[in-house]
């Protein structure tokens, strides 16, 4: 065993691992301190935090060589995730979202893997087109690869996850070296496709929210309750926090989805501005050691796998932040590493792993 440790520990970048893994052990702690240790939440952490460094470990013996140089992986890994994504649609709702599998008392949400399988195919697609990006044709091409799980995810609805998929994909097509111009033409097509969207696809409750999320105190108790009481919760914690497990919102029900939506609050609660800061020092600092990695890259496929599990950490911490201090608009985006609920875990720890397969075998 120790000699696996060791051989494990001298192939990847350790800072990386010891920084993801104790924002993963401290997700454990913090939500032993939001509900005790006999809510499901606390007890299915364990299980996930444990399952994840397990496959996070085992990715990074993957070699990533096999999805950089032959298409096939690529293609199945694809269409796999695609038709996952569609699953959903034969199981009930859930809050009125048909995103989740659900296997007896485990929930799976196959948008979560999506994301990373949309990073993995751009990075694949741009690696090998780079110098002619700027032909429309390829805009065109790796739209409509991202384009059909953002419509499904769209109509699942999850509006939260539909607009990370096209933040990876609008990401990464600037890291690849996409002009002005063409940057410009499709900033004005999503706006056009936003203003669609609002007359058209998004369902009351998701208007409601973004309306709401402007003036919560038009309906304190209705759609801006939510936000309402994560900003008491934030600002209960003060700048060190009311202590370990003695968070009055999260304890006294106050605060709804304190282990998912508003995790960032209940944090906040507990640990106060300090500890946010240091967890928000993490995710900087887990930041740093990826793009690190894809700089050592020696193919175009690495690097931009870098960002695109860069774009992907720092969509879900912008968001799920913003939403939680009433910068955006409520989307169900769960904070990385923090955020009870394996799906979205699993994803990132395992392109985590894939990461640490690159730093592996270059």
């Amino acid at each position: 065993m120790r000699r696996f440790i060791r051989n494990y520990l001298s192939g990847i970048d350790k800072p990386l691992f010891v920084t993801v893994a104790a924002l993963c052990v401290f997700s454990i702690f913090n939500i032993y301190g939001i509900g005790g240790s006999q809510n499901p939440f606390f007890q299915k952490q364990i299980i996930f935090v444990i399952l994840g460094v397990i496959l996070m470990s085992l990715f990074s013996y993957f070699n990533y060589r096999y999805l950089k140089n032959y298409p096939w992986p690529v293609f199945v890994l694809y269409v796999g995730s695609v038709i996952l994504l569609l699953a959903p649609f034969l199981f009930p709702t859930i809050r009125g979202v048909q995103s989740w599998i659900v296997i007896g008392v485990f929930t799976f949400e196959p948008a979560e893997f999506m994301k990373l399988a949309i990073i993995i195919l751009m990075a694949k697609y741009f690696s090998q087109r780079h110098i002619h990006i700027n032909d429309y044709r390829h805009v065109i091409v790796s739209g409509l690869y991202c384009l059909i799980p953002i419509g499904i995810t769209l109509l699942q609805p999850d509006l939260g996850s539909a607009i990370i998929m096209l933040m990876i994909w609008l990401g990464m097509l600037v890291a690849v070296g996409l002009n002005r111009r063409q940057i410009f033409s499709l900033v004005v097509l999503i706006v056009i496709a936003a203003v669609a969207a609002w007359m058209f696809a998004l369902k009351p409750y998701q208007q409601t929210r973004i309306v709401s999320f402007l003036n919560p105190g038009s309906d304190p108790y209705g759609s801006g309750y939510n936000l309402i009481q994560s900003k008491i919760a934030v600002g209960a914690g003060g700048w060190f926090g009311n202590g370990w497990g003695r968070g009055t919102q999260t304890r006294n029900g106050f605060l709804p989805e304190p282990y998912n939506d508003f995790v960032f609050s209940a944090t906040a609660e507990q640990f106060g501005l300090f500890g946010i800061a240091l967890i928000l020092a993490g995710i900087i600092f887990i930041f740093r050691r990826i793009l690190y990695i894809g700089q050592l890259a020696p193919s175009n496929f690495g690097r931009l796998f870098a960002v695109g599990i860069t774009i992907l950490i720092a969509a879900h911490a912008i968001i799920g932040a913003g939403v939680n201090v009433g910068l955006f608009p409520i989307t169900g985006i769960p904070f990385p590493f923090i955020s009870s609920g394996g799906s979205n875990l699993l994803s990132l720890l395992i392109g985590l792993g894939i990461l640490q397969s690159i730093k592996r075998y270059s």
